[in-house]
């Protein structure tokens, strides 16, 4: 809610401070006519009445102004006691609403996370479909009561900036008639301040006048006591210090004879010290000029073991410095071969990827050509061909390339800093995670590795030839960093960072390519139809077995009906045999 002007107070603050003065005034002169004379105060009393009715007038004005500027504040501060009071009770609605849905969203979460656990045990497609879409629904479900909750809230929002919106017109219209009421009562008080200070005016020169003779009077009185009190003063203040420096000047005179006395004796006895002391020093000044003497043979024999020392320190630095450079041309040779062996192994990898590839995109034909014989002859299906992204690729996805100098010198800097991190623990660290040592590795192998390329013109290596080795460093460095845009500290830091970070990285590399490349060609039966294939096998070995017994029924079945005929002739026989037989016996009987 927006404050009252400041002004208000300070006009009550003045108002206030001249009706003080006025009754400082009217007391005054109360108590100076009564003292002089009886027969005015009989004018002190109407005057002093008539004081006090201004006084109530000017009193009562100032409160019934006071009271018509704090109506419109307390109002206004009762209605932002309400605005609070309903603004605390929404944030503890929502508060609560917001906690009974996090509440409800997290039970359905972990509602979501068991079925998930239940889905895994699903077997069948549809069982997965299922449950897929249930999930799908509590999902949707939780969506849309964040949605929900979101509008609401928005709503809220909204309706909170209308009504702030109609808070500050009140406020503005409340501002408006305080200013108001403050000019119709600064007028009005205005006009009874004028009136008020002709009185206190015409107050004032009578005042004046009565107070005149008083202040010569009292003016007097007061410089005649002034002199009594300060001639008193000085008498005494002159008989205290006088009395004063003739006990002093006795306590002074006291010490003299005591310290004259005391040094005598300190005299005597410094000066048998000093005798005693010369005698000290002369034996201590023999001695001395032993030791000098013994001192100086052993610092002659430490000046010649010194300048041995510094030779043979010498002839072992030049030695080390041969073996650093001989070892630093082996490190370079090193990696030239392992380049070399690099690109061999990359040209031998990309040949037996070829290789294997073309057998196994054979094996997938194969694959894809029993599917189709399968859906066609023996389902009587029509077979779609699935789509074969890998078909139209040849080679590996990922190879690695061959490493730069850059990627050189991390390596080599990663191997150093592995296998000495003992040593480079106690190092100065730079702020940025890299110890000094190891920048001031890196740029110097940014100096043997990239000053042969276009970075470093062959003339600026002609002029810097005859310089020594630190110099040409920082040439080097120099234009280095203007080529690749090296500007501050804290770029070289972020170069070193990187150039440590590079090595890691390499050795991190996924073959997710490759992998997922022959996991697609692997998969070019599905498990579907693999599952197919298996019902199929076990259906068409059932279905073999049934007509292998078929076969062996109707091979049964041709021996009994060979036999059968076989039978019926010989049935055949015998009964033309028997009807032949019988007229031949007929005549034998008669």
């Amino acid at each position: 809610m927006p404050a009252f002007p400041v002004i208000t107070m300070q006009r009550f603050d003045f108002k206030n401070r001249i009706t003080a003065t006025k009754l400082f005034l009217v007391m005054v002169l109360n108590q100076y006519l009564t003292s002089e004379s009886l027969s005015k105060s009989h004018f002190v009393d109407q005057d002093f009445h008539f004081s006090l009715f201004f006084l109530q007038h000017m009193t009562k004005l100032q409160s019934d102004g006071l009271e018509l500027v704090t109506n419109i504040q307390v109002a206004v501060d009762a209605r932002d006691s309400d605005w609070r009071t309903g603004l605390e009770e929404a944030c503890r609605l929502r508060r609560d609403k917001l906690e009974n849905e996090a509440k409800s969203s997290q039970e359905k979460f972990e509602e979501i996370t068991r079925k998930w656990t239940d889905a895994k045990m699903k077997q069948t497609p549809l069982d997965l479909r299922d449950a897929l879409n249930s999930q799908q629904q509590l999902c949707e479900q939780i969506v849309a009561d964040k949605n929900k909750l979101i509008s609401e809230l928005q709503q809220e929002l909204k309706a909170s900036d209308d009504r702030y919106v109609k808070d500050l017109k009140k406020q503005a219209k409340d501002i408006d008639l305080i200013i108001e009421r403050m000019e119709e009562q600064i007028s009005s008080l205005k006009k009874s301040y004028l009136e008020d200070l002709e009185q206190i005016e015409v107050l004032n020169c009578l005042l004046q006048n009565m107070l005149q003779g008083l202040s010569l009077l009292e003016e007097h009185e007061d410089l005649l006591q002034k002199l009594r009190v300060q001639k008193a003063e000085e008498y005494n203040t002159d008989k205290i210090k006088m009395d004063t420096e003739v006990q002093n000047l006795r306590k002074k005179l006291q010490e003299v004879k005591f310290n004259c006395h005391l040094n005598e004796e300190k005299l005597d006895y410094k000066y048998e010290v000093l005798k005693k002391r010369e005698e000290e020093n002369t034996i201590l000044k023999s001695q001395l000029k032993r030791k000098i003497i013994r001192m100086q043979d052993i610092l002659n024999n430490l000046k010649s073991k010194c300048a041995n020392q510094e030779k043979q320190s010498k002839a072992e630095e030049q030695s080390l410095r041969n073996d650093y450079a001989r070892i630093k041309q082996q490190y370079k040779d090193m990696q030239k071969k392992e380049r070399h062996f690099a690109a061999l192994d990359a040209e031998r990898f990309e040949k037996i990827w070829l290789i294997s590839e073309g057998e196994v995109k054979a094996m997938a034909h194969r694959a894809l050509e029993t599917d189709r014989i399968i859906h066609e002859q023996q389902l009587g299906l029509a077979w779609v061909s699935p789509p074969l992204p890998f078909m139209e690729h040849s080679g590996p996805i990922e190879h690695k390339t061959l490493k730069t100098a850059s990627q050189a010198a991390a390596d080599t800097l990663q191997e150093e800093t592995g296998d000495s991190v003992e040593e480079s623990e106690g190092l100065e660290d730079t702020g940025s995670g890299v110890n000094r040592r190891t920048v001031k590795r890196i740029l110097e192998l940014l100096c043997d590795e990239l000053v042969s390329g276009f970075l470093v013109e062959s003339k600026l290596l002609k002029l810097v030839s005859h310089l020594e080795k630190n110099e040409q460093s920082l040439i080097k460095l120099d234009c280095i960093f203007t080529a690749i845009g090296i500007e501050s500290e804290n770029d070289v830091h972020k170069m070193a960072e990187f150039l440590m970070n590079y090595r890691q990285r390499g050795r991190e590399e996924n073959d997710s390519g490759d992998t997922a490349y022959w996991e697609c060609i692997a998969n070019v039966i599905p498990e579907s139809k693999l599952r197919l294939w298996s019902a199929l096998d076990t259906a068409l070995n059932k279905y073999h077995t049934i007509l292998t017994e078929r076969a062996k029924l109707l091979a049964e079945t041709q021996n009994v009906q060979q036999q059968n005929t076989e039978l019926r002739q010989l049935l055949h026989l015998y009964t033309t045999s028997k009807a032949s037989a019988e007229p031949e016996m007929q005549p034998t009987r008669m």
